[in-house]
């Protein structure tokens, strides 16, 4: 099994005239893998999974595997509120090669834990590898809690976490009852080296969209554990976290790379491209970091 370690980047999907541009797309998955970025997920949240076509979802993981092509693992995005899609779109992520399935839970219909462990035991019958569960209760409105984990993680290719929780509690609680080995990944980049040191193994981050070389360093002081190169990463990182969720995301990473000359800041209904508080916090953010005058 791959290691999924590290700075994870969450990628956006970039659009051009409503279409999704293939070529920046592929070009933003050459910029993360020459700046020591350690894995890569397609259509996730960041890929604003819910406003693409099955075949648009198909085709962006498909583009990734085959840039990437083997560089570094790819986690395909195939979370849904309905079970048998989940099943459905991971099968065929599966076929298209990627290296784990990163699932989220039922957002609006807020299923019980009873029905999550149901959801998620179905969805690992159903697929011969990796899955990596999405706890984020805020975009949900459903938590997964510890014990609820604990039980999933007996599951021999359920292999990890990405905790959006922001809960760094909860991360010694987890080890306790899942094992050392089970993979916990922070998706939320501000806590992400506090999520670290309390034993998590990586981020899965917006802000390495942006700045893929010093979310890769900061990941990996971490996993050197070497926390006073990673706090100095963080302190000049901050900024940049802060400043990606001034308006809904990924507005303003999708901005951020506009001004970069990355791609368009276009982004699906009922996203809109963010407000003019937004873009001076990411212009000035961008501009401390050094990447714009």
């Amino acid at each position: 099994m791959k290691q999924f370690t590290g700075s994870i980047t969450a990628l956006v999907t970039p659009f051009k005239n409503t279409a999704v541009d293939e070529e920046a797309f592929c070009a933003l998955v050459e910029r993360q893998i020459a700046a020591g970025t350690h894995g890569l997920v397609p259509v996730g949240t960041t890929g604003e999974s819910a406003t693409l076509s099955d075949e648009e979802h198909e085709r962006v993981v498909k583009l990734c595997v085959e840039t990437a092509a083997g560089r570094v693992p790819v986690i395909g995005g195939a979370g849904s509120n309905e079970t048998a899609y989940s099943i459905s779109m991971a099968q065929r992520l599966q076929e298209a090669g990627v290296d784990a399935i990163l699932s989220v839970t039922g957002y609006y219909n807020r299923p019980s834990q009873a029905g999550l462990i149901a959801h998620y035991t179905a969805l690992h019958d159903a697929t011969d590898i990796p899955i990596i569960v999405y706890n984020v209760p805020a975009r949900t409105a459903v938590n997964i809690t510890i014990d609820t984990m604990a039980a999933l993680s007996k599951l021999p290719r359920i292999v990890g976490i990405k905790d959006a929780t922001a809960d760094l509690g909860r991360v010694a609680l987890q080890r306790r009852l899942c094992g050392k080995d089970f993979l916990q990944i922070s998706g939320e980049d501000m806590t992400a080296v506090g999520y670290n040191a309390m034993g998590g193994v990586g981020c899965i981050s917006v802000s390495s969209n942006i700045a893929p070389d010093l979310c890769a360093q900061m990941q990996q002081a971490t996993l050197n554990d070497d926390f006073v190169t990673a706090r100095a990463l963080q302190d000049r990182l901050a900024p940049l976290h802060e400043a990606l969720f001034t308006d809904t995301s990924p507005g303003p990473a999708k901005y951020a790379l506009s001004l970069l000359g990355l791609c368009s800041e276009e982004v699906r209904l009922p996203l809109v491209t963010p407000g003019e508080f937004s873009r001076g916090k990411v212009k000035a953010a961008l501009k401390e970091l050094g990447l714009t005058d």
